[in-house]
């Protein structure tokens, strides 16, 4: 399959948990739905087009992510008025990440014709570092900075002991030796969004992630990238 790999970071980030629209939290990296929103403001499509190329690109796509900085979270208050009265009403509390840093692998699953494009489209955009519109990380006030890595092949799937800095599937059986001093996360994520904008409650997937670069070993499934990265992809 053909992939890519890149850097997606910046100052602040919030990637809504849809369970909590109150005072919204925020997952702890870039999810596949909002990784193809950021596709979509980079190669300059309209919400309308959106609407058919989430699914699309849901299926067509897949994705694999490495934390690079600590997952620190902040909460901000801010209190809403309504226009006309200017009446007090109760604070709002949103979770933000602080310093978001994520490298990301994507290959292109399904080579139908339409995303081919939109894919070669997207690595050509950030091999001259342009977008059309501003990508986002999750907020239009968080605006995220995009650095290429590289271009090359992922192999089939395949299934053995491996080591990975990417995030994995619960059904993976992971090995951490008791010597290993670092944070694993756990994170449910939404990886299909229809053409209704709507994260699909059956396509969530329960994973696990190293945070800060490092390393576990794994065995399950995995694709290997032409740099000898071995990582889940979903």
């Amino acid at each position: 399959m053909k992939g890519l790999q890149l850097i997606i970071e910046g100052n602040y980030g919030q990637f809504r948990k849809s369970e909590t629209n109150n005072n919204p939290l925020s997952h702890d990296f870039i999810t596949k739905t909002a990784l193809i929103g950021l596709i979509g403001a980079v190669l300059g499509k309209e919400r309308n087009e959106m609407r058919s190329l989430f699914p699309q690109l849901s299926e067509d796509l897949l994705y694999g992510i490495k934390v690079l900085n600590p997952v620190k979270k902040e909460s901000w208050g801010f209190t809403m008025h309504k226009a006309k009265t200017l009446s007090d009403m109760a604070p709002k509390y949103m979770e933000l990440l602080k310093l978001p840093k994520f490298q990301v692998a994507i290959a292109l699953y399904n080579t139908r014709e339409s995303t081919k494009n939109l894919f070669d489209e997207f690595i050509k955009s950030l091999k001259n570092s342009e977008s059309k519109y501003t990508p986002i990380l999750g907020l239009h006030n968080c605006p995220a900075k995009l650095t290429f890595l590289s271009e090359g092949e992922f192999s089939d799937e395949k299934i053995d002991e491996f080591k990975t800095k990417y995030i994995v599937s619960t059904k993976h059986k992971i090995n951490i030796k008791e010597t290993e001093q670092f944070r694993i996360g756990f994170e449910r994520i939404p990886t299909f969004q229809n053409d209704d904008f709507w994260n699909l409650p059956d396509k969530y997937i329960d994973i696990i992630y190293p945070s800060e670069d490092h390393e576990i070993t794994v065995m399950g499934k995995y694709y290997e990238y032409s740099d000898g990265d071995k990582l889940w992809l979903i």
